[in-house]
């Protein structure tokens, strides 16, 4: 007498969600680069970062050693920008002040991402008294005039790079949230969010896996335009003396000497004043791109 083998069902598995296809990193590397203005911007930026890094390695001469004998000095081959009020050499100058260009924006738009990003998403998610407090702070803060509101702050915390990065950063933190909001409350909608809430996937897990990937690119795009707004907001309050403080080197406070005296040198705006319009057009530029990027990878 022969027996027959029931085939047992193997436990059934709790569908996962549908993912809508997302653009890998090299693909929006890649085509960022191909365009001829993301690379050259990205380029220009890494060569910021790199004097940032060997800046005291490349530099001509001390940038705070002074000549009071060589004041505002012509360019020349000793000295490419010339020199200051102080005898001090303009291009050793920038390249050190390269420094304060990079640190500045990533202080500050850092402090922006890490508040504005987790509350952005959690008021997206959650709704209700959450969104309402958070929304209404953000109004609050938004309400004040960013230079205005930054002077308060540096006036209560006094004046110092950490100190103004660290208001800038406060300031920035309620458009953070407002673009991480916006883009997240779209995403929530989606069918791919309400089924991993119906097959009980936590709230964290939502966050992370599916909303976060999902508004990359105009948190990227918010980002880099963040940047260039940072380096024009460090460079005026440096400018005003609540910056960096004498004697490390600024492009705010070298142009604020420039207009002291520009009977006396009147090309000394020139260098900082060019470097600070390259280098926001180069964050707008990588923004821009990448936002294309992404737009152009969903669609194919």
């Amino acid at each position: 007498m022969s027996t027959t083998s029931i085939p047992v069902a193997a436990a059934a598995t709790p569908p996962q969600p549908p993912r809508p296809a997302r653009p890998r990193r090299g693909q929006v590397v890649r085509a960022v680069l191909r365009r001829p203005a993301g690379a050259a911007s990205v380029g220009f930026v890494a060569l910021l970062a790199l004097l940032a890094v060997f800046g005291p390695l490349v530099a001509p001469h001390d940038p705070d050693a002074q000549n009071l004998a060589l004041r505002f000095a012509d360019p020349s081959w000793t000295h490419p920008f010339g020199t200051d009020d102080f005898g001090r050499d303009v291009l050793s100058r920038m390249i050190e002040a390269s420094r304060i260009t990079i640190l500045a924006p990533l202080i500050s738009v850092g402090i922006a991402v890490l508040i504005g990003l987790p509350v952005g998403m959690l008021a997206a998610i959650r709704g209700g008294w959450v969104d309402a407090i958070a929304g209404r702070l953000a109004d609050t803060v938004l309400a004040l005039p960013a230079l205005v509101g930054a002077l308060a702050i540096v006036a209560i915390l006094g004046p110092g790079l950490i100190t103004t990065m660290i208001a800038v950063g406060i300031i920035f933190t309620p458009t953070m949230f407002r673009v991480v909001r916006g883009s997240a409350v779209a995403v929530a909608e989606e069918t791919f969010v309400h089924s991993a809430m119906a097959i009980g996937s936590s709230r964290r897990r939502i966050l992370v896996v599916h909303v976060l990937p999902n508004i990359a690119a105009p948190l990227m795009v918010q980002v880099t335009i963040l940047m260039g707004v940072a380096l024009l907001v460090e460079a005026s309050l440096s400018f005003l003396g609540l910056g960096v403080q004498p004697p490390d080197a600024s492009w705010g406070s070298m142009l604020e000497a420039a207009y002291a005296n520009q009977f006396k040198a009147p090309y000394a705006v020139v260098p900082p004043g060019v470097a600070m319009v390259l280098t926001v057009l180069a964050f707008n530029t990588i923004g821009d791109a990448i936002r294309d990027a992404v737009g152009i990878r969903r669609r194919v």
